[in-house]
């Protein structure tokens, strides 16, 4: 069977060639007999895998010598908390609050102290980013904390919030090297990586290292310590060994196409196909305002429930897989991250218009 192209945020589409490499090493990674998936973490093979992986990355966004790259476990949700325990030293933190997972990630922050939403859009269901230029950040604060790009709702921060001076702390689950990032500008960075990265198991997570010390929480769990990670150079325990190999050959993938400057053109003009096609279609309609829209997830409407129910059905038939939306927003949402062609952007925009010109 031909493969489809696939718009789920996550777990999503990743980059075939990628995909053909791992097939082909399933049973013998670089003659070694065995592979990946079977090898030791303690190996000098997975430590080899390990290592280039973390350098590719450094090399890719440019990420500066007094910050630590490290791969762990737990999804971004556990970050929702291994963030306050690791770095709520006063236990209070702002929290921007643009999404679902910011909502959840403050939720969790609630427990471990004075987590305060200092600006949210939740007023017009999560569809804009609030103006973040002078905001009331606590003086005590720990950090303040965003969802840089929502996946649910298809937004993203146009500009950084002015954070007065605090650590800024980012969720970029689903943004991460989809275009070029100021790592110096953020105290932490995370990301899950099952949608733009690899397979559902991952997180990256990026920390200045100054952050990272033995003033934790009480109460924190040892795995949850950014210091027992780092110290251990991500292989404290077993490590998703097979997700980090994937992770590494995306990172090679994304080298070889040109970097992340080559990646955020070709990701602008694949959105722009959609978006220029959204903004003058009479049935779909896109559900977020202009200054606030992600490059990676585009949530649209007709406005009809059988309607949307319709289209994605048809949609499914004809090869475009995963496009109903969120249950929070309806409708549906195509997820267009880095491994997605411009082709399959096209093509289903001329799916589209064929579907609106046939359902007048």
């Amino acid at each position: 069977m031909a493969r489809v192209y696939n718009f789920a945020a996550g777990p999503a589409t990743l980059p075939e060639e990628v995909l053909q490499e791992a097939a082909d090493e399933m049973l013998d990674f670089n003659g070694s007999g065995l592979g990946v998936m079977e090898m030791s973490h303690r190996s000098k093979a997975f430590e080899k895998i390990i290592g280039e992986a973390k350098q590719d990355l450094i090399d890719l966004m440019g990420i500066p010598e007094d910050y630590e790259v490290l791969f762990v476990q737990g999804g971004a949700s556990q970050q929702f908390a291994a963030v306050p325990m690791n770095l709520m030293k006063n236990r209070v933190a702002d929290y921007i609050v643009t999404g679902q997972w910011a909502k959840k990630a403050f939720t969790e922050g609630k427990i471990f102290g004075q987590a305060n939403k200092i600006a949210s859009s939740e007023d017009k269901t999560f569809s804009y980013i609030p103006d973040c230029s002078d905001l009331p950040i606590s003086d005590n604060a720990d950090y303040v904390y965003i969802c840089e790009n929502n996946t649910i709702y298809g937004t993203k921060f146009p500009q950084l919030p002015n954070t007065k001076g605090k650590i800024l702390v980012a969720d970029q689950s689903s943004m991460f090297l989809s275009e070029p990032v100021d790592v110096s500008k953020y105290g932490l960075i995370f990301a899950g990586a099952q949608k733009n990265i690899g397979p559902a198991g991952v997180v990256v997570v990026i920390v200045r290292k100054d952050l990272i010390t033995d003033d934790v929480l009480p109460g924190t769990p040892t795995m949850l310590k950014y210091k027992t990670q780092a110290d251990n150079d991500s292989l404290y325990n077993t490590p998703p060994a097979y997700g980090i190999y994937i992770c590494g050959k995306v990172f090679k993938w994304l080298k070889k196409m040109g970097g992340l400057e080559v990646m955020k053109e070709r990701n602008v003009k694949k959105a722009q196909v959609l978006y220029d096609y959204l903004d003058q279609s009479q049935m779909f309609h896109g559900t977020v305002e202009k200054g606030s829209r992600s490059i990676m997830n585009v949530p649209f409407i007709t406005g009809n429930d059988e309607l949307n129910a319709k289209f994605i059905a048809e949609a499914t038939a004809n090869g475009f897989v995963e496009l109903k939306g969120h249950r929070t927003v309806g409708g549906m949402r195509a997820s267009i991250y880095n491994a997605m062609p411009y082709e399959g952007v096209v093509k289903l925009v001329k799916f589209m218009e064929e579907f609106e010109a046939a359902n007048k």
